[in-house]
């Protein structure tokens, strides 16, 4: 599917685009409200906490199972990758649903691991769509757009959850129902929006001040979210305010929208050069992304020393004629095909610190509910929208602040990452101690570094690895999540279940919590010592590929106009 075909004058596709990825984004992040039907679903199937708790690896495994999209992401157009999404979601959570509502009985358990799995796949098709899409759409500026984008994601659970409590009175059947209609119907209204465009080479402050607008908007549905949350807590709400609060939440998701809009109404006088076009092609041509760096690099190579000419080497691109070479290795920074990215230790250091990171940080969103309940908070609709909120605003936060860093300070992102995975050793530890008073910081903490991860991870991978390849790159580290949340879901399920054996071993019933900070006390002494590794090979990530980003920001390298094609 080649070609292009421009949009009519006077529309603004990319930020039409950015605006419709929020809500996809929103949409698709469904497999972290697990923990929103997981107690239904125990006791609709009569399975352990162990077997339970490979329900969420389910989801982990289909949400985080983007290799498929990742290489079709450059052959197909992103409309076909949310069909193929939202056929998912219709089929799996429609499945799960079948078990729990009843409708269906003695659904056998593989067929709901699978069902799971799949529903939760259809995320990673969404967002396989949208990411890419985006981030080639806006190439300078992936930090912000991956930190709104993933921001979105992150506040999924709590839009569901104030769905959950406010219109669906806690029913996890009407629950999953909307899972099953509501996302395909999403995919239907937003895919002709979600489409390449020609980006801007050339930064400008409007374009700032527009991501500005939209990580701030993202941060006003944030709070509004924890505040409603809490609101249906304290006081009891009648159906007229139910409805009320979820109008405003809608309002709020449209925010992005606002930019097009003004855009729109307000137009710039300034003339479009060939470096400056907003209209799209409805069909993708991948092969012509530029790498990364500038075809001319001239201006740093003085500052670099002598000691440093292996960098050079690795770093710079030899000119123009060499750039073509085909028989010339990559350098990072530039564009990577998937067999050249694997065989370099900053792809795998990569991998095994989102292994930890974010494998452990699943693993406590799946088991959420049991390790409230085991702290004494039989509630868990307000820790999982503290979570939501607080991964948001990691992951906001993340994009934002590693953006600074490398554009001020030529640090890499993954200074944010140690920083988190030092905070995380301690988190572990307050979660340890199975204290009710000390439930909400530990969730909150760990939702901030959980977020952070997600954002700067994505950004990194682009920036060494280059945007050509990158959602199939992207999509093989994204696997390190399930392969840890299935090592670390399997060590607390068989912790649980044997304290649940000491303190229930003269009861018969299916439906036994476990009480106390022994339930999960094990497991988090073990995330915490993981945590301590995490911290170590962030390190010597950070150390390795600090050359490039004095190379990709310093002296202004990464401002230069350079042609793009899609």
């Amino acid at each position: 599917m080649r070609g292009a075909a421009a949009v009519k004058a006077g529309s603004r596709p990319p930020w039409l685009g950015l605006g419709a990825a929020v809500w996809l984004q929103v949409g698709g992040g469904a497999s972290a409200t697990f923990a929103l039907y997981s107690r239904a679903l125990k006791l609709a199937l009569g399975v352990d906490q162990r077997r339970l708790a490979l329900f969420g690896v389910a989801c982990d495994v289909g949400e985080n199972l983007g290799l498929l999209p990742g290489v079709l992401c450059n052959r197909l157009h992103p409309a076909l990758l949310l069909l193929v999404g939202a056929a998912a979601c219709l089929l799996g959570y429609g499945t799960v649903w079948l078990a729990v509502s009843g409708a269906a009985q003695a659904l056998p358990y593989w067929l709901i691991w699978f069902a799971l799995c799949l529903g939760a796949n259809g995320g990673a098709w969404l967002a396989t769509a949208v990411l890419v899409t985006n981030m080639r759409n806006f190439p300078l500026s992936r930090g912000a757009v991956a930190g709104i984008l993933k921001g979105y994601s992150g506040l999924s659970a709590a839009v569901y959850t104030e769905i959950y409590t406010g219109v669906l009175h806690d029913t996890p059947a009407n629950h999953l129902l909307l899972l099953a209609l509501g996302i395909p119907v999403l995919c239907l209204l937003t895919m002709y929006f979600v489409r390449p465009c020609e980006p801007s080479l050339v930064e400008n402050t409007a374009e700032q001040v527009h991501f500005m607008f939209a990580q701030m908007a993202s941060v006003v549905l944030g709070i509004y979210l924890v505040g409603a949350t809490v609101l249906d807590h304290v006081v009891t709400l009648n159906a007229a305010m139910n409805y009320t609060l979820l109008a405003i939440m809608v309002l709020l998701l449209f925010a992005p929208l606002a930019i097009p809009l003004k855009m729109t109404i307000f137009p710039s006088n300034r003339r479009k050069g060939p470096l400056n076009s907003s209209e799209c092609s409805p069909t993708t041509d991948n092969d012509n992304t530029e790498p990364f760096l500038p075809s001319s690099s001239g201006s740093n190579l003085g500052k670099l020393e002598e000691d440093d000419a292996t960098d050079i080497d690795i770093l710079l691109a030899e000119g123009e004629g060499a750039v073509k070479q085909k028989s010339r290795r990559p350098k990072r920074g530039e564009d990577f095909r998937f067999r050249e990215a694997i065989l370099k230790a900053d792809f795998w250091l990569l991998f095994a610190i989102y292994f930890i990171g974010v494998g452990s940080g699943i693993t406590v969103l799946n088991n959420l509910a049991q390790v409230g309940i085991a702290a004494g908070a039989v509630d868990t609709t307000i820790s999982l929208s503290v979570f939501s909120f607080c991964n948001f605003f990691g992951r906001l936060g993340g994009g934002a602040i590693s953006e600074y860093l490398v554009r001020s300070r030529t640090l890499p992102r993954t200074v944010l990452i140690i920083c988190t995975q030092v905070v995380m050793i301690i988190t572990y530890l307050l979660f340890a101690l199975g204290r009710h008073a000390t439930l909400y910081v530990s969730v909150a903490l760990l939702g901030i570094c959980y977020g952070v991860q997600f954002s700067v991870i994505i950004s990194t991978s682009s920036e060494l690895f280059g945007l050509k390849h990158f959602g199939k790159i992207y999509n093989f580290i994204a696997l390190a999540n399930p392969v840890g949340a299935f090592l670390f879901n399997s060590l607390a399920g068989y912790v649980y279940d044997l304290e649940v054996q000491k303190q229930h071993a003269s009861t018969s019933s299916t439906d036994i919590a476990c009480h106390g900070p022994n339930c999960f006390r094990l497991t988090f002494c073990v995330l915490s010592g993981m945590a301590s590794l995490g911290t170590l090979l962030s390190i010597v990530l950070t150390v390795r590929i600090r050359p490039v980003y004095q190379m990709l920001y310093a002296g202004g390298s990464f401002s230069q106009p350079r042609s793009s094609a899609h």
